[in-house]
């Protein structure tokens, strides 16, 4: 699992989170999204070495990236007054890296933060690169070419969810079930937003293939999610982390995620008129 888990972690450091600050459109980020493989590839390396002392400062040496980058969520949320859910959930994205980036300096130190286990601190790591910054930034993506109620439900339900399931950590697994039927509930919005998207008329064969290949993956790694917050709060049979790592993770970091980033990418080579603009 260990590999497995590292693998999804680099696609995220390195491919999701930078190619994602670029499809936000905002020139403020330019500089933080340039200077991203500086703070990327040592968390990158990171992850593959024994846990030591090396290893928790270039862990730390990502952390710093990511704050610097949540720096900008309290700028987006003074200069949005008001603020819409777009902007909402742009803000969620610039924050949930230095999440993933606090549980993973704690799990290559070998420390238990807050009582948690050194497994699932290197779970959070991926989940908040992909269920917190992907999920939350591809929301808004389709909030802005899909501006109605299940845009905005999208565009608010992915960043509740996954601030409910962090707090679920916290408190019980009763919580995490309630805040991953919120963010399964987002996340299958946006699914069938963007399968509506890569069924309309005029896109490629390509971008056609990568929305609707993102949308019909949801259905299956979010009912996986739903099954494991289930079993654990219930105690009835559910995945193993390993299982979920295999089939949840890998789902939501190559089906979802990056199909969607490329997918994007390609739709706004398109023209403004097709993407619906910014995030925010």
């Amino acid at each position: 699992m260990t590999a497995l888990v590292n693998a999804i972690v680099m696609l995220g450091m390195l491919v999701v989170v930078p190619a994602g600050l670029r499809l936000t459109g905002l020139r403020e980020l330019d500089r933080i999204r340039l200077l991203w493989p500086l703070f990327a590839v040592p968390g990158a390396v990171a992850l593959w070495l024994p846990r030591s002392t090396a290893a928790t400062a270039l862990a730390c040496c990502y952390a710093l990236g990511t704050v610097l980058l949540a720096l900008h969520a309290p700028r987006r949320a003074v200069r949005g007054r008001g603020l819409g859910p777009a902007a909402i959930a742009l803000i969620t994205a610039l924050v949930t890296p230095a999440v993933a980036a606090i549980a993973l300096v704690a799990e290559r130190s070998g420390h238990e933060l807050f009582g948690f286990g050194l497994d699932i601190l290197a779970l959070t790591v991926p989940h908040f690169h992909f269920a917190g910054f992907a999920a939350a930034l591809i929301a808004g993506l389709v909030l802005g070419v899909s501006n109605g109620p299940a845009g905005r439900f999208a565009a608010l339900s992915v960043p509740l969810g996954t601030l409910l399931v962090l707090v679920g950590y916290f408190l019980d697994d009763w919580a995490e079930l309630a805040g991953a039927l919120v963010l399964t509930a987002g996340m299958w919005t946006v699914g069938l937003l963007t399968w509506r998207m890569g069924r309309a008329d005029g896109r490629d064969r390509t971008t056609r293939f990568l929305l609707l290949a993102s949308a019909g993956v949801l259905v299956a790694t979010m009912l996986l999610a739903l099954s494991w917050a289930l079993g654990e709060a219930t105690g009835l049979p559910h995945p193993t982390l390993t299982w979920m790592a295999a089939t949840h993770g890998l789902g939501n970091a190559l089906g979802f995620a990056l199909c969607s980033l490329l997918a994007w990418r390609r739709i706004r080579t398109e023209g403004p008129d097709r993407t619906g603009g910014s995030t925010a």
